[in-house]
């Protein structure tokens, strides 16, 4: 996996192009030790792409084949790769944005979900395709695809593990958009540049209490709402953001 650090981004390429980059355990270790690293002092973003001509076919079927495991040995597996992406990309304070290059299948698919915003090229295809290999959406599918595309598709999506075009990802919700291949670098340019303008520790407040509230009831989301709320009236960004309000003039945030 290369990562590197560009303009305050945090750039994640999956490089396993010959696989058309699907998950080892290793891998997604790596991408949880690399998105785990992105903090509100150091980063305006994450984003993350493929290499080559996927974004991620998923899970290595070559690695599922040679395994031998106990159901508790399996469970510790998952918990600690796939179920340590999820943790990451959910708790980390900087936005997530995917650039999908490619086909997402699976976890790739998965990891499309996950991020905070996801841009595809139109030609790119995606399937939930984990029922093929006798397998349950992981790697937060199952808490995450209701969520975005609506209960009955994301039952369609499990269920059947059809493939599907990037227009209709973008119509279920689950990409912010598909466009064409010889676009897609500027509109997520386009996009890192302002969340570059915008003041990374409030976005990672408003990110914590969209996701933490997920499970809550109304009274008690409200009421974590206000504690956030008040946490960010003592950063900087508010402060400049109400003197530049005052003064006519754009904001400056770190």
């Amino acid at each position: 996996m290369d990562v590197t650090t560009v303009d305050g981004q945090l750039r994640i390429t999956f490089d396993r192009p010959e696989s058309m980059n699907a998950f080892t355990p290793e891998a997604a270790q790596e991408l949880a030790s690399a998105v785990e690293g992105a903090n509100v002092e150091d980063h305006d973003a994450v984003m993350l792409t493929g290499e080559g001509e996927a974004f991620s076919a998923g899970g290595d079927i070559q690695s599922m084949a040679e395994r031998e495991e106990t159901p508790r040995e399996a469970y510790d597996r998952v918990h600690e790769t796939l179920g340590r992406v999820v943790e990451a990309m959910l708790e980390c304070r900087v936005p997530i944005v995917a650039k999908v290059n490619g086909d997402a299948v699976g976890a790739g698919l998965a990891i499309t979900a996950l991020s905070d915003f996801a841009y595809a090229t139109e030609d790119a295809t995606f399937s939930c395709a984990f029922v093929h290999v006798g397998l349950i959406p992981d790697t937060g599918g199952s808490f995450l695809l209701p969520r975005l595309v609506g209960l009955r598709a994301a039952k369609r999506l499990a269920f059947t593990g059809e493939f599907f075009e990037a227009a209709e990802a973008a119509d279920l919700g689950l990409l912010n958009g598909a466009v064409p291949p010889e676009e897609l670098d500027e509109r997520v340019d386009d996009l890192l540049a302002t969340l570059a303008d915008r003041p990374t520790e409030t976005i990672g407040l408003a990110k914590q209490t969209i996701h933490d509230n997920l499970g809550r009831q109304w009274p008690d989301a409200i009421d974590h709402e206000i504690m956030l709320q008040v946490q960010a009236y003592g950063t900087d960004a508010h402060e400049e953001g109400v003197a530049a309000f005052l003064d006519d003039r754009d904001p400056e945030f770190e």
